[in-house]
C-alpha cells in the first residue's frame, strides 16, 4: 500500500490557511492589547508575526520541495541532523504540539456550541472529584475529535473535502464580518480614540523597555499563526508537491496575515482600546455592538465553523508525522501501516486518544504555553537546515529555492533567536518546553535498542 496523491493546490491552500485560523484570532487580541497598551503596538505585533510566519514559510518551501515526503518537518530534521533530533520533534508533536492544539481547538468549538445549546455550556459540570472536573463541553470536544478522526480514516479525499468546504466558508464569513464592521460597526468615538493618537506609547515606558513586553505579547499571536507547516506532513499525498507545497505555503500564510491584520483593524474601528482589553471574545464584542444578541449567535456559529476546519487540518496532517517515525523504526511499528483507504489509521487513532486525554485533563492550555518555545526552537533548526544542506548537498535538486537566500532565512533566524531569548528571560515557564523535549530522549533510546535487538 502507498499514499494516494489527491491533494491539489486549492486543497493545500485550504489546509494551510484553514488550519492556521482556529479560535485565536477571536480571542488573543485582548491579551495582546493588555500587554502593549497601545493601538500601534497591537497592530505591530500582528504585522511582525505575519512577517515572521511568511518569512519562515517562504524559506521552508525549499526543504518541502526537496523532500516532499510524509512526515514533513520530521524528515527535514532527520536528513539534516540525525534521528534523535527528528524523534524529539515528533515526540513533542505527539505529546503536546499537535494533540494539545487539537484538544484546545475542539474545546473552543464546544464552548461556542455551548453558547447556543445550554446543555453543553462550559459551566455544566457532570463529574467532579476535588479539583478534577469534567464538563459536558469536554465530552462534546472529544466527540468532535473522534468524528473528524473517523472521517479522515476513510481517505484523504474526505478530509480535504471537509477542509475545502469549512475552510472556504470560514474565510468568506470572516471577510463578510469585516465588511459589516467597517460599514455598519464604525464607531466614531473608537476611531477618534484609537487612531487620533496612533503612535502614543504607554506612560513611563520607553521603546527600549517595550521590547520584552512586545516579545511576550507575541506568544499569543505566534500561536494563532502556527500550523502553517502542517501541509508538509502530507507530502506523499500532494499532486506535484515540488510546486504545490511552496505555492500553498506562500498563498496560505499571505492570506491569513492579511485576514489577521484586517480583523484587528476592524476591532479598533468598532471598539475603543480599553473595551478590547477587557473583552473575553473581542470578535463577539465587536459584532454584538452592531447586532446585539443576534451577533452572539452569529459569532458562535463562525467560531464553530472556524475551529471545526482547524481541527480537521491538524488531525489530517499530524498522523503523518507518527507514521514517518514508525517507518524509520523509532516508534511503534503499527503506526507505520496504512489501512485499505491508504491513510495511517492507527496513527490517527493514537493521536485522537491522547488528544482526548488532554481534553479531559484540561491541561492542554498550560502545555501549549510551555511548548511554544519548543515550537520556535524546532522552526529555528529547520530553517537553519537550509544553510546546512546547501553545503552538505549542493547538487541536490531544488525545484524551489528559498526566496532572497541567504538574507530572508537569516532574518527569520535572527528574529526567532531574539524573541526566544526574551521568552526564556521574561516567561520562566517556557523553560518547561525543554523538559517536554528531553522527556523523549529515554524513549528514543528504548526504541533504538529494541530495533537493534531485532536485527
Amino acid at each position: 500500500m502507498s499514499f494516494r496523491k489527491e491533494i491539489r493546490l486549492f486543497d493545500a491552500v485550504m489546509l494551510v490557511a484553514g488550519t492556521m485560523i482556529g479560535s485565536g484570532i477571536f480571542i488573543v487580541s485582548a491579551g495582546i492589547a493588555q500587554k502593549v497598551q497601545s493601538v500601534s503596538l497591537l497592530l505591530l505585533v500582528w504585522l511582525v508575526t505575519g512577517l515572521i510566519t511568511m518569512t519562515g514559510a517562504l524559506s521552508y518551501g525549499e526543504l518541502a520541495a526537496m523532500m516532499p515526503q510524509a512526515g514533513g518537518q520530521f524528515v527535514f530534521l532527520r536528513k539534516t541532523y540525525n534521528k534523535l533530533i527528528a524523534f524529539l520533534y515528533g515526540w513533542t508533536v505527539l505529546g503536546v504540539i499537535q494533540t494539545g492544539t487539537i484538544a484546545a481547538v475542539a474545546v473552543a468549538f464546544s464552548n461556542a456550541f455551548g453558547e447556543l445549546i445550554p446543555l453543553f455550556h462550559k459551566t455544566n459540570i457532570i463529574f467532579e472529584l476535588g479539583k478534577f472536573k469534567i464538563g459536558s463541553n469536554q465530552l462534546l470536544a472529544i466527540g468532535v475529535i473522534w468524528l473528524l478522526t473517523f472521517i479522515n480514516s476513510k481517505g484523504v479525499r474526505y478530509g480535504t473535502l471537509i477542509q475545502n468546504w469549512f475552510g472556504s466558508t470560514k474565510m468568506i464569513a470572516l471577510f463578510v464580518l469585516l465588511i459589516v464592521i467597517f460599514i455598519f460597526g464604525r464607531n466614531p468615538e473608537a476611531i477618534s480614540q484609537n487612531f487620533g493618537q496612533y503612535w502614543s506609547m504607554p506612560e513611563n515606558i520607553s521603546w527600549k523597555d517595550m521590547m520584552p513586553i512586545f516579545a511576550v505579547a507575541m506568544v499569543g499571536s505566534l500561536f494563532s499563526s502556527d500550523a502553517w507547516n502542517n501541509i508538509t506532513f502530507a507530502g506523499d499525498e500532494i499532486v506535484n508537491p515540488e510546486k504545490t507545497i511552496p505555492r500553498s505555503l506562500a498563498l496560505g500564510t499571505g492570506l491569513v496575515t492579511v485576514i489577521y491584520l484586517l480583523t484587528n483593524i476592524g476591532y479598533l474601528v468598532a471598539l475603543p482600546l480599553p473595551e478590547i482589553q477587557k473583552a473575553e471574545l473581542v470578535a463577539t464584542t465587536s459584532i454584538s455592538s452592531i447586532f446585539g444578541n443576534i451577533g452572539l449567535i452569529l459569532m458562535s456559529v463562525l467560531i464553530m465553523v472556524s475551529t471545526f476546519s482547524s481541527d480537521n487540518g491538524c488531525i489530517l496532517s499530524g498522523a503523518r508525522v507518527y507514521y514517518a517515525m514508525a517507518k524509520d523504526g523509532i516508534f511503534f511499528s503499527a503506526l507505520g501501516k496504512l489501512n485499505k483507504h491508504d491513510v495511517p489509521q492507527n496513527a490517527l487513532y493514537v493521536q485522537a486518544a491522547w488528544a482526548s486525554v488532554l481534553c479531559l485533563s484540561g491541561a492542554y492550555g498550560d502545555l501549549l504555553d510551555y511548548v511554544m518555545f519548543a515550537v520556535m526552537l524546532f522552526y529555528f533548526l529547520t530553517i537553519l537546515a537550509i544553510f546546512i544542506l546547501r553545503k552538505k548537498m549542493p547538487d541536490a535538486p531544488r525545484p524551489y529555492k528559498a526566496l532572497l537566500y541567504p538574507y530572508l532565512p537569516a532574518l527569520y533566524l535572527i528574529l526567532v533567536t531574539v524573541i526566544s531569548i526574551i521568552w526564556l528571560v521574561e516567561i520562566p515557564y517556557t523553560r518547561y518546553g525543554f523538559l517536554i523535549i528531553l522527556s523523549g530522549v529515554p524513549v528514543y533510546f528504548w526504541f533504538t535498542s529494541k530495533q537493534q535487538s531485532n536485527t
